[in-house]
């Protein structure tokens, strides 16, 4: 059959491509909220167990469906001296069973990406990738458990979360590869691809922080109880104002970075676009920051804070990618490119 022949067909898998993609990667956004509001209600061990709840599939509903002596049984788990709370254990499982959801839905991502493999193969090894990352997940979810939640394992947990959006938003950007080929970046500010590598560290630099910030938080709530949370950040290491103060700079160098697209590109390019909802996603994680800061860090601004950051990956590493594409397709390039051929 000729290639020209299946242009058709794969305009269709591309379409319903993007769809079951985008509707994945938003779930695993609500995932990561949603593990985040578990951590912060301290529901993490609602669940002393893995992947049954209290050796049940379905977990107990009150304290008589236990045994007698389940704290004795789950003593190493954190529960020697620890209440069933039903609340908080269907919190816990709630997760787990949104978490089957998310895999459910990446292996579906996995499934449409196949027809694609012909068009772009980097669609479909990726997007099986993610598939096999969230397998690794499940596993690290189970170690989590089974540390009692150690702080150095939930973030370990997080980083593997971000990889999957990472690798998930990779394929994404390669499905949609050709919508950027049709916004060119001729007249983009030459000082732009420097300013974003250096906007691209300072996150990671900011990130880095924030997850030493939290891992910190767990240890301070750990020894003072959340009856004196309104004085954790009294007890705060010197990275914790770091990290607090450095939000400013991160937002106005992704000003600046604006004001170069703007100036160059004008306020209708996606690159325009993508950089002002990436400035909304850090002024919302500034403001959740300073509450948590400020206002004797309440649990509710804990999950906020940690999806704004997720937010703030996600979009800027649609940037770089958006603009590698936009780049890779301006005329200028591909007359390079063909000079470079040519040549050799």
């Amino acid at each position: 059959m000729p290639f020209l022949d299946l242009l058709p067909q794969t305009d269709q898998s591309l379409l319903r491509y993007r769809r079951i993609a985008l509707i994945t990667l938003a779930s695993v956004y609500f995932l990561i909220l949603v593990g985040a509001s578990v951590r912060a209600s301290g529901a993490g061990m609602g669940c002393p167990d893995w992947p049954t709840c209290f050796g049940q599939w379905i977990p107990p509903t009150n304290e008589a469906q236990l045994p007698g002596n389940y704290q004795e049984i789950y003593a190493e788990l954190g529960y020697r001296d620890t209440q069933f709370n039903v609340v908080k254990t269907w919190t816990e499982y709630a997760n787990r069973l949104i978490g089957v959801t998310i895999g459910f839905l990446i292996f579906l991502t996995a499934i449409f990406s196949w027809p694609l493999r012909r068009f772009n193969n980097s669609i479909f090894v990726a997007s099986v990738a993610a598939f096999l990352m969230v397998g690794f997940q499940g596993w690290l979810g189970s170690k989590v458990v089974s540390s009692n939640l150690q702080p150095g394992m939930i973030t370990i947990h997080m980083l593997m979360a971000l990889a999957i959006v990472g690798t998930l938003l990779f394929a994404l950007a390669q499905a949609r590869k050709s919508d950027m080929a049709k916004q060119p970046i001729i007249g983009i500010d030459s000082r732009f691809e420097l300013f974003l590598y250096l906007v691209l560290g300072m996150t990671i630099l900011q990130v880095a922080m924030g997850t030493q910030v939290r891992e910190m938080t767990d240890f301070i709530r750990e020894a003072q109880g959340e009856e004196l949370r309104s004085s954790w950040v009294e007890a705060m290491p010197w990275f914790f104002f770091v990290h607090r103060s450095f939000s400013a700079v991160v937002l106005v160098a992704n000003l600046w970075l604006a004001r170069l697209l703007v100036n160059s590109l004008g306020w209708q390019h996606i690159l325009t676009r993508l950089t002002f909802a990436m400035i909304v996603v850090i002024g919302f994680s500034v403001l959740s920051g300073a509450t948590l800061g400020h206002l004797g860090m309440p649990a509710l601004a804990q999950p906020a804070h940690l999806l704004g950051a997720a937010l703030l990956f996600g979009l800027q590493f649609m940037i770089w990618m958006s603009y590698r594409h936009s780049r890779d397709s301006s005329p200028v390039d591909r007359i390079r490119s063909l000079k470079n051929q040519v040549s050799l």
